[in-house]
């Protein structure tokens, strides 16, 4: 029997709140994208003054995520249609989504018995209760007989919760140890007792139940938030007690799973300085926004590498986070996945705002300033992000996804000699004994010298990227397409690029890299085959199309060729390239007399061709 994953329930839960107001989003212009540097414009809703016209805003408010429009919006088309429940059940969605918590309990109150919402709505009137210290009304708002484990899951643990807060503390823990699902329920379940636990003062009880969480390591990969939230609350129970190693011990096998991560660096120097910890669950309100915190980031890192389920789960997302936020306000870990929600919408403004509450005195504290320098860039706000950043190497040199952020930040700016020294500061800062974790420096490295022309310096850093991680499918990808690209290494770059495939089939930009390398190879129906699979998978993209066109017109498909270069040029390419696929489409491709297009190239010149980046996207 198949397992489900929690990813494989994303469906049925997420539909339960973008499909509940039965609104047609569609006249809202489903294709629409947001300005990534932009912020909420402002709207004069004076200017508004008929129900069409409300409404049609409200929807395309809606659609773009502007949380803040499409409330004023739709209590707009609410002065004219009073009763219209599907704008009542957007209002009240959009209230929560925007933080309103109280107002959207309010309106959840009206709606309570609209079928369409009632799943969306039990949830929010029973944290409510919970934050009123009305458990006997949580329990009886929250019971669930459904078919969906997830949501099955969620509603156990709060009535669980609830349970606790009534002072039933037995038949709280009972309540969780009798929810049986999919192997992924352990983690969660370990960590709820656990904290559970430790907060009725059974400390013997929460140390097992915690050292259970941390010990899952598959659970932990699958929802890595509830895993660092597990150790934290172990080291912190081992600290508290007087148990300073046993406290060390927990971070480090924390440590096993993330790597080296800033917020278990924080708490191991609090550690060593003798300091207490403060435990993140310290009441029953704290306990219920922890359930709502760990379903919504373990949802949110399920849908992570799919841009399509992302868009689609990011409602349900952010609601349980809200719900999380509206229960704890100071949690520092909901506000930086609420600033991650709002970065995968391309709302840099806003997520900046989140990780701008993150308190300085807390262990993500780190974290968010990383995440506010890269968003400062995506504003277009290129110096300040940079300075940003700089002042965060100095503080920590050690931290060495600061020297990503902020290599990050020059490439996007193609400045690429700033970017090679960044990488050679992160080179000397690791020494002469790099681990696994740190391979991404050396290939964003390679990159660098890659574009600055300086193959002699680029290849050895993928080589090493590659000698740390033998299968990453990107460096495998990078290095394996640049030797085939420059007519060098052709088959085990080629091998290179379709392990890199084998590891990552639906990645569109790698499959591009495979059509590219038969084409540069002369291969033209592979290339044909495998680059209309790219397309496929990424078809607003100006590069790829391109590719497909040319490999079209070699195949001897010239009408279908130039269909492509429009396709190309209608996904509003860069200004090189717009060039020469007008150039293309005016004149077609040359004649190159029996050579292989790579042939061609080099006969051109002496030295390899510097520039492979085209097809090598990650």
């Amino acid at each position: 029997m198949r397992k489900k994953s929690i990813a494989a329930l994303l469906g049925g839960v997420a539909l339960s709140i973008i499909a509940l107001a039965g609104v047609d989003k569609a006249m809202a212009s489903a294709e629409s994208k947001p300005d990534p540097a932009a912020n909420e414009k402002p709207f004069d809703i004076d200017a508004v003054n008929n129900f069409s016209g409300a409404y049609l805003a409200a929807l395309t408010a809606d659609t773009d995520g502007d949380y803040k429009n499409a409330i004023d919006l739709y209590k707009v088309a609410l002065e004219f249609e009073q009763n219209d429940l599907r704008l009542q059940e957007r209002l009240m969605v959009n209230l929560f989504l925007n933080g309103q918590f109280d107002d959207g309990v309010a309106l959840a109150k009206t709606l309570r018995k609209d079928q369409a919402v009632e799943r969306l709505t039990a949830i929010a009137l029973g944290l409510d209760a919970i934050r009123k210290h009305e458990y006997s009304k949580a329990r009886k708002l929250l019971v669930y007989d459904g078919p969906n484990d997830l949501d099955r899951m969620l509603n156990g643990l709060l009535t669980a919760w609830a349970d606790f807060g009534a002072g039933r503390k037995k038949d709280a823990l009972a309540e969780i140890d009798k929810l049986n699902g999919p192997d992924w329920f352990k983690i969660f379940k370990n960590y709820h007792a656990g904290v559970m636990a430790q907060l009725a003062g059974d400390n013997d009880a929460a140390r097992s139940f915690l050292k259970s969480a941390i010990t899952d390591k598959e659970g932990g990969a699958a929802a890595q938030d509830i895993y660092v939230r597990s150790v934290i609350a172990l080291a912190t129970l081992e600290m508290n007690a007087g148990n300073k190693q046993p406290a060390l011990d927990a971070i480090s096998a924390g440590e096993e799973l993330t790597g080296r991560y800033a917020p278990f660096q924080t708490i191991r120097d609090m550690i060593d300085k003798g300091q207490s910890l403060k435990p993140e669950v310290a009441s029953v309100e704290e306990g219920a926004a922890a359930v709502m915190f760990s379903v919504g980031g373990a949802l949110n890192q399920s849908v992570a590498g799919n841009a399509d389920m992302r868009n689609s789960a990011q409602e349900i997302v952010s609601f349980y986070l809200q719900g999380a936020l509206a229960l704890d306000p100071n949690s520092a870990d909901t506000m930086i996945i609420l600033g991650n929600v709002a970065d995968g919408a391309n709302k840099a403004a806003r997520a900046i705002e989140y990780y701008q509450k993150v308190d300085a005195s807390s262990p993500m504290h780190r974290i968010s300033e990383l995440q506010l320098g890269l968003d400062l860039s995506q504003l277009g706000k290129n110096d300040e992000a940079e300075q940003h950043l700089k002042a965060l190497i100095a503080e920590d040199p050690s931290d060495f996804r600061s020297y990503l952020a902020l290599g990050s930040v020059y490439a996007d700016k193609e400045n690429y000699t700033a970017m090679a020294a960044t990488y050679d500061d992160a080179v000397k800062a690791i020494g002469v004994s790099p681990t696994r974790s740190q391979w991404n420096i050396f290939y964003q490295r390679g990159i660098a010298y890659e574009r600055l022309k300086k193959w002699a310096d680029a290849e050895p850093n993928f080589k090493k990227a590659l000698e740390l991680f033998p299968d990453q499918p990107q460096v495998l990808n990078y290095l394996g397409y640049s030797w085939i690209d420059m007519n060098i290494n052709l088959d085990e770059g080629m091998a290179m690029i379709k392990k890199a495939v084998d590891l990552r089939p639906d990645d569109g930009y790698i499959i591009d890299s495979l059509g590219w390398a038969y084409y540069r190879t002369g291969k033209y129906d592979d290339a044909v085959k495998e680059l209309q699979r790219a397309v496929q998978l990424k078809e607003s993209d100006a590069t790829i199309n391109d590719h497909y066109g040319d490999a079209l017109w070699r195949a001897g498909r010239k009408l279908e060729a130039t269909f492509q270069w429009n396709r190309a040029l209608i996904a509003k390419p860069d200004a090189a390239l717009e060039a020469k696929l007008k150039d293309k489409l005016k004149n077609g491709l040359p004649d190159l007399n029996g050579k292989t297009p790579a042939e061609a190239d080099a006969a051109k010149v002496q030295t390899p061709a510097a520039d492979p980046a085209a097809g090598k996207k990650s």
